[in-house]
Formats: C-alpha cells, structure tokens, sequence
C-alpha cells in the first residue's frame, strides 16, 4: 500500500509525538528553571539556524532535540513567571491544543461551507464579547483577526467607509478634502502603520497630548477637530486606548465618545490589552464609556492568556464590515448561497486563514468566564503587591494606571540619563527577570508589567530584590 511521504507510518508519528510531547511537557512545566533571557551572539544563533543544509532528509527524532535545543537556548522565555515585559504571556494549556487540534484538522476559513461550525464558533464568540463590552445584542458583528495591527487597520478602513460613500470604489483619487484622524500621543503606532496602509499617510494622523495621568487631553482634542474643520480639513475618526502599552493609561472614554457624537466621527477604542477588565465585575467600570463606541480591538492573546496570534474587531454596524470588504469572485465555494450566513472572506482583510477564534472557545469550555475573573483578579492583585513592594524599597511610581504596569525609577539616580537603561540592561542580561524602559514625562524609567497568570509574590519579591542590588551597585559606581 503506498504511503505519501509527508504522512510517516503511524509507528513513525507516534514515535515523534511522543518525543515532542515530552520534550514541551518537560519545558512548560518546568519554564521557570530557565533562564529569562538568551545570550544574544549573532554567530552562534545563525550557526544553529542554519545546520541543516536540506540536500538530504534528516534523521526526524535528532533533528528535532536539535532544533527544541536550540529554541530553549535562543528565546526569551515570555512564560517564564519573571518575565515582566511587553503583554507576552503564558499560554494556556487549553489554547496550546486548540492551535494543534485546529493544525491537524487545517481548517481553511475563507468560506462559511468549508467551515461551518468553525464560522458559526467565531461568530458566537464575537456576539458574546460585543456583549460583554456594552454592546446592543442585536447590532454586533465583527471578525477575529491576527493582531492588534489588522484589528486597528480594519477599524480605519470601516471608518472611512462609514463617513465617505465613494472610498470603496474611488479611493482616495475621489476625495476632495484630506481625511483626517486621532488619537493620544501614547496611542499604539499601528494606527500610525494603518494610514499610510490606506494611503491616508502620516501626516493624517494627529497626535493630541496627554495630560499629567498620560490620558489624552481632550479639551486640546475638541480644538484640534474644530481647527482641522476650519482650515478645511475631514475629521473622520478619534481612537481612545483602554491600556496604553507604556503607562497603562486609559482615556476618558465617556468624554471622548461625547466629542465623538458631537462631530459625528467614527469612535474606535484600542482595548487590545485593557478590554479584559470587563470580564470582572470590579474593574469594568475602568473602561466605562467603551459601549459607546463605534468599534473595539481586543487582543484575546494578551490577557486571556492563549497562544499567538489572537485579536478580535467589533462593532456596532452590522452592515459596515460587508460594506468595507464585500467581494464576489467565480471560483469560490458557492455550497451555501441558498443559505441566510455571511462568507467570511467577505467580511474581513484575510481571505484564507486558520480557525483563530478556536484557542478562545476551547479556553472558555474549560476554563469558563470564572476562571478568567479569577485570572484577572490574581494578575492585578499582583501589580498592586509590585507598586507596594517597590515603594516600600524607596523607588518612586511614576505612572498612575490602575492595570497591572508599573513605570518607576529612583527619586535621585533617576536623574542620571544612564540610570534606567543600565538597570535594565543589568536586569536582562542576569537571566533571572526581563523588564523594559520606557519615557514618562521625558525621563526613562523602568517598566514591568504583570503578563503572566503563573506570577506569584515569590517572582515579585526576587525582582524587587534584584532591582536594589543592581540599583546598589549603580549607585556606586560598579
């Protein structure tokens, strides 16, 4: 009987499941006895990449403690416990076998009948959300997507469907007037990354400041619209971010949706990171003002924990996403144009894709939304214990957000230019913690973030621990 080469025998498969198996096993089970970081030698990390030539095929089973070796000596460890850095988290157990069992079945998204009830999982999924941010259960849609970026790239384009009738078919060549939008000087770049995608260019975008709690300013928001109208410009969309990826800062969503109404602009919030609050009834109230929003990002592979890549858009125009995206073509799958359901590559930036809404699913079957209320208690609980544990050591907070990120420095050797990046650069290089720097009010400072449901007061002790002995020798000169 013949075999197709790319399936080994089952005896084979078995034999490398296993190994593989063992080997991941053996690494999340125990990722806390690595270290954070990776020696970065260029050389060598090329070398290992590249010790395969493929003239021949390679032994599987050594080949692969190879390649796991070489992946556990060359990557910074985001499951680690101590790594404190920029929303790279552990992933769940649920989510890891959602992306192998969705891998093995290689659902191909593009049309609704190749992937009926993978479709009809990301649209219950969507629904559900949109109805955990405040949304009216009978005006929701949206689509999963790769990332923050695409999410917040869908948003811009769906805005500038929304306020100019011609964009699909004209594009920017049928415009009059130049397209412009908003957001806070913290807001993420992707937006920036968005413009120029569409043509809009950079220079569309308009970076309102923020005031002493890194929230944008939005009496200098309201100016900037009413000045771009006057010198003839098209204010088309403000974008509020619920978690800035520096300070944590959350803009004052409510006001916002309020100048938003007033000038008739699309409202698009950045909830990428901060959006998970509104799964416990303590901390929803942060993001009040969200539900009346046009359009939400939420990164699912931030703070609900599951692997890359993983990001939702919704929002409150059922219509606006088959407006954006509608295409008909003659080759697609035409199995369910009888049926009352929506093809998915008609409704988003991808075309063929996998089943990413899955690892979510798979997590809330198991997990439910009591365990992410319990997740996302423990991770601000413990950014509460790290403000604690390092204003009792004399470092001074310099950031105010109520989310689980701390920008801090020392009151006196933060003033030295060198201070913070040396700290940090100290911190990475130990192997024992990742944390990074960043600018608050034009000085750096340090920052870690709590991105890992597996950190404990044990990891927030050593890195305070570690921080004052680096901060020790720093301050005398070694």
């Amino acid at each position: 009987m013949y075999m197709p080469v790319f399936d080994l025998f089952p005896a084979e498969r078995k034999q490398l499941m296993d190994v593989v198996l063992q080997r991941l096993e053996a690494y999340y089970a125990h990722t806390q006895n690595f270290a954070v970081t990776p020696v970065l030698d260029p050389e060598e990390i090329r070398k290992n990449a590249r010790q395969f030539d493929f003239s021949q095929p390679e032994n599987p089973e050594p080949a692969l403690h190879k390649i796991l070796d070489a992946l556990e000596k060359f990557t910074v460890h985001t499951p680690h416990p101590s790594y404190f850095g920029l929303f790279n988290p552990r992933a769940n157990f649920a989510g890891i076998m959602a992306d192998l069992i969705s891998a093995v079945f290689n659902i191909q998204m593009a049309a609704w009948s190749h992937a009926p009830f993978a479709v009809e999982v990301e649209n219950y999924l969507i629904q559900v959300f949109g109805e955990k941010f405040g949304y009216d259960p009978g005006n929701i849609d949206g689509v999963f997507a790769t990332g923050g970026a695409e999410a917040n790239l869908t948003a811009v384009l769906c805005a500038l469907n929304f306020h100019l009738p011609s964009f699909a078919s004209e594009g920017l060549v049928g415009l009059t007037t130049q397209p412009v939008m908003y957001g806070s000087a913290e807001a993420h770049h992707s937006l920036v990354k968005a413009a120029r995608t569409v043509g809009l260019g950079y220079h569309s975008v308009r970076n309102i400041p923020t005031r002493e709690n890194h929230r944008m300013d939005t009496a200098f928001l309201e100016k900037s619209i009413q000045d771009d109208l006057n010198k003839g410009f098209s204010p088309f969309m403000v974008t509020g971010t619920a978690g800035t990826t520096g300070p944590g800062a959350i803009d004052d969503l409510q006001v916002i949706a309020a100048i938003c109404q007033k000038y008739n602009l699309w409202f698009h919030v950045d909830a990428a990171y901060g959006g998970a609050v509104v799964l416990h009834p303590e901390f929803r109230d942060w993001i009040g003002g969200i539900e009346s929003s046009d359009s939400i990002t939420f990164d699912v592979h931030k703070w609900l924990s599951v692997p890359m890549a993983c990001s939702m858009f919704i929002t409150r125009h059922t219509d606006i996403l088959h407006k954006t995206f509608s295409i008909h073509t003659g080759y697609m799958p035409r199995d369910a144009k009888n049926l009352s359901v929506t093809d998915p590559f008609t409704h988003s930036i991808q075309w063929s894709r996998r089943f990413i809404g899955f690892k979510l699913y798979l997590s809330l079957v198991i997990f439910g939304w009591e365990g992410y209320k319990r997740i996302i208690k423990h991770q601000v609980d413990m950014g509460n214990l790290l403000k604690k544990q390092l204003a009792d050591s004399n470092w001074s907070i310099e950031n105010d957000s109520l989310l689980p990120i701390v920008c801090f420095t020392d009151p006196k050797l933060g003033k030295n230019d060198t201070f913070a990046s040396a700290l940090c650069e100290a911190v990475v290089k130990s192997g024992k913690a990742w944390i990074s720097v960043y600018p608050v009010k034009g000085v750096s400072t340090l920052r870690a973030c709590i991105t890992n449901y597996a950190t404990t007061e044990k990891e927030i002790t050593e890195l305070v621990f570690l921080l004052n002995i680096f901060r020790e020798k720093f301050s005398l000169g070694k």
